[in-house]
């Protein structure tokens, strides 16, 4: 869903964006916010009552690994990726690893 998308679909289902509204995080930015938005719009329907706290939790696992580095179980992972494909983060953190980290310092020291 390009934004737009997002605020048309909004506009026609204004009962069900009241309800997502519902589930910002106090400490939600803006900018998180938008994009896990977006992920409860565009998987809402295939996880209904009373499965709905699992959708919840599922779009948590997907903004805390895109905003904030955690990681989980790599099947997860990749449930997450393909609920969230095609979701545009702008200016989405990047990510080293520890070992990525030492590797990168050793090589500078070569």
């Amino acid at each position: 869903m390009a934004t737009m998308d997002v605020e048309d679909f909004i506009g026609q289902n204004r009962q069900l964006s009241d309800l997502v509204e519902t589930f910002r995080s106090f400490s939600e930015s803006e900018k998180h916010w938008k994009s896990r938005r977006e992920f409860l719009f565009r998987n809402i329907n295939d996880y209904e009552d009373p499965h709905l706290d699992q959708l919840l939790a599922l779009s948590m696992v997907w903004a805390n690994h895109v905003f904030l580095g955690c990681r989980y179980d790599p099947v997860l992972l990749e449930k997450v990726r393909e609920m969230a494909e095609g979701i545009e983060v702008e200016d989405a953190p990047v990510f080293k690893t520890r070992d990525e980290l030492i590797k990168q310092q050793q090589q500078q020291k070569r």
